[in-house]
């Protein structure tokens, strides 16, 4: 088997499952109690800390501990929008919050919730490349506004937002900016001081940590509703007994995450580089959704004319390739992917995509396997396809007035 959907989990490294596992059966002690194993779970929590907190650049104090990247999206957003409504009075209400498009689920729905309470919500568009503008980000701040939300990578299609830029013009306005960055971390650099980041969430198993974990970077000064009320736990911002073999889990995945960020980052781009190349020369009708450059180095999102995503990945899966055609939390729903519409591109055409995410068991050697798999159930799909020519090797457009007449 070919294992390409990091972007989706990681497998947990035997390094991070050998640091986890005394945790579970010598050191199992919680963390909250007073005696020897007790604070030796406190301790293992407080080096966990400081390792997440370091592949950020942030201080140990603000990294709380979560159950992964969604709790840690729902709360940042919730929490400062919460916060901002128990100050809020008649004559002062503030309740404007700006995102994107093409944001993960947990920050979607997190928005469409707080828009039911009487919150206004900016989608930001994004181009064909799936960047946002930053003039639409300035033109769409009001005095109301509270939060900024875009993510600092797309899940789906990899692109990288202009966060430096997207964190200059919160801190010129004061506006608190909130960024996902479960796909970023581990994969290119992310600095929550130099990009005037407030809220950041990430999360453990994209970067061969366990599942079930993650944490919220909340910037010293960040005042947010408590989103899980109970005995105090993480400083009394995140009530509930820690998950301490998780966190120490974590804690390691990101040293090594930090320590091999470079040489995982040229692996990555190899392999990515060389299968870009030789599916769009060698497959007709094939395209890249997405920026070519401005984005991570694991990732490729490809998207062929006249097939259809579901097929192209079951029978890429009886082949030995494990892939997908976007998100891992969407992939149950049959309705185009609202990041490739939001690109423009026709629900149609953005069914037949196809996400390769590239993680360290890859090798340039599988590269070719990898290609002719591709290439081979394409034809396959495109010959069953009453929306190819397979004669002329092209694309066939419906006439739509057929279905309406």
């Amino acid at each position: 088997m070919i294992y390409m959907d990091n972007s989706a989990t990681s497998p947990t490294l035997e390094e991070i499952f050998k640091e986890m596992q005394p945790y579970y059966e010598k050191k199992f002690g919680n963390a909250s109690t007073l005696y020897k194993m007790g604070l030796e779970a406190k301790k293992a929590i407080e080096k966990s800390r400081k390792q997440v907190a370091n592949l950020i650049n942030a201080e140990p104090q603000e990294i709380i501990f979560t159950s992964g990247g969604t709790e840690s999206d729902n709360w940042a957003i919730k929490g400062i929008a919460l916060k901002e409504l128990k100050k809020a009075t008649s004559e002062n209400k503030r309740n404007h919050i700006i995102t994107s498009q093409i944001e993960h689920p947990a920050v979607l729905e997190s928005c469409k919730f707080l828009e039911t309470l009487g919150f206004e919500i900016t989608y930001l568009p994004v181009y064909t490349n799936g960047i946002i503008k930053i003039e639409d980000l300035e033109k769409a701040i009001k005095k109301e506004t509270i939060l900024i939300t875009i993510m600092n990578s797309n899940n789906e299609i990899g692109t990288i937002q202009p966060t430096k830029e997207i964190g200059k013009i919160a801190n010129k306005y004061n506006i608190t900016f909130h960024s996902d960055a479960v796909q970023s971390i581990g994969k290119i650099p992310v600095d929550v001081k130099k990009d005037n980041i407030d809220l950041l969430s990430i999360s453990s198993h994209k970067i061969y940590g366990p599942k079930g974990i993650g944490a919220l970077f909340i910037k010293k000064g960040t005042k947010l509703e408590k989103f899980m009320h109970g005995g105090g736990q993480e400083n009394g911002k995140r009530s509930g007994t820690e998950n301490i073999p998780a966190i120490v889990g974590f804690g390691k995945a990101c040293e090594i995450a930090k320590r091999d960020l470079k040489q995982n980052m040229e692996h990555n781009q190899e392999i990515r580089d060389q299968l870009t190349k030789k599916i769009l020369t060698r497959i007709p009708e094939s395209f890249v959704n997405g920026d070519l450059v401005k984005r991570l180095p694991n990732n490729i999102h490809f998207r062929f004319s006249g097939i259809e995503g579901e097929a192209l990945i079951l029978r890429l899966e009886e082949k030995g390739l494990c892939a997908a055609t976007g998100s891992a939390c969407s992939s149950e729903k049959l309705e185009a992917s609202h990041v490739l519409t939001a690109l423009g591109i026709d629900p149609a055409l953005a069914h037949g995509s196809l996400r390769l995410s590239i993680g360290i068991e890859n090798s340039i050697d599988e590269v070719d396997e990898i290609v002719n798999d591709i290439d081979e159930v394409v034809k396959t799909l495109r010959n069953m396809s009453p929306l190819w020519d397979s004669i002329n090797n092209e694309y066939i457009e419906l006439d739509e007035s057929v279905f309406t007449e």
